[in-house]
């Protein structure tokens, strides 16, 4: 099992916990993982594959449909609700 696929098994058990917590509580643990996931993403492709790092890109878009959603409006200048 090569590093990558190790610490990209933890990411997940952390986005896991993460998900587990109010929303109050989410913030700084899910800011954290969204800013790490892309390069856990590149190191797996590098290490396993482009097929391994596109499958990657697509469970972590699913897994932060939200916040990348949220990120892309503040973006566009539009003032999204957050939730409570």
């Amino acid at each position: 099992m090569t590093p990558s696929l190790i610490l990209s098994a933890l990411w997940v058990i952390a986005a896991t916990v993460t998900a587990l917590l109010p929303m109050r509580h989410q913030y700084v643990p899910g800011l954290a993982l969204l800013l790490v996931a892309p390069v856990l993403i590149v190191w797996l492709a590098v290490d396993l594959g482009w097929i391994v790092g596109l499958v990657a890109t697509l469970a972590f878009v699913s897994m932060f449909r939200n916040p990348l959603r949220y990120l892309i409006a503040r973006l566009r200048g539009q003032r999204p609700e957050v939730p409570k």
